[in-house]
């Protein structure tokens, strides 16, 4: 829990580099939330807006961890934009994403497992 209230503390920070477990826990926990969020208003019959404002309101820290997440790849936060590309920029992002992290520093900081928490 630890590093989903991480991103949210940095929630417009775009740059430096984010490790995998940064990413991936605040990346389940949204899900997590979404989907119970979703299921609770299926339940009592809502229209699903606390899913759509949960959404919103966690889109800035998502675009910043995954763009840092890039960066830690040693890749600009650019390469988001090929997730536009059908079915195969998705892939090519999930693929970037989960990649291991450049080891040592990079023109995009510091190594953030050599960093201390």
């Amino acid at each position: 829990m630890s590093w989903y209230v991480r991103v949210l503390k940095k929630y417009a920070e775009f740059n430096g580099r984010a490790r995998r477990t940064e990413y991936w826990t605040f990346f389940l926990v949204n899900f997590v939330v979404t989907a119970v969020l979703g299921f609770l208003e299926g339940l009592v019959g809502g229209p699903g807006i606390l899913a759509l404002l949960y959404g919103l309101a966690v889109l800035v820290p998502t675009l910043a961890v995954g763009l840092r997440r890039l960066h830690d790849t040693d890749r600009s936060g650019w390469w988001t934009l090929i997730a536009f590309v059908p079915v195969i920029g998705a892939i090519v992002l999930l693929v970037f994403l989960i990649q291991d992290g450049q080891p040592g520093a990079s023109r995009y900081g510091p190594d953030p497992k050599q960093v201390p928490a």
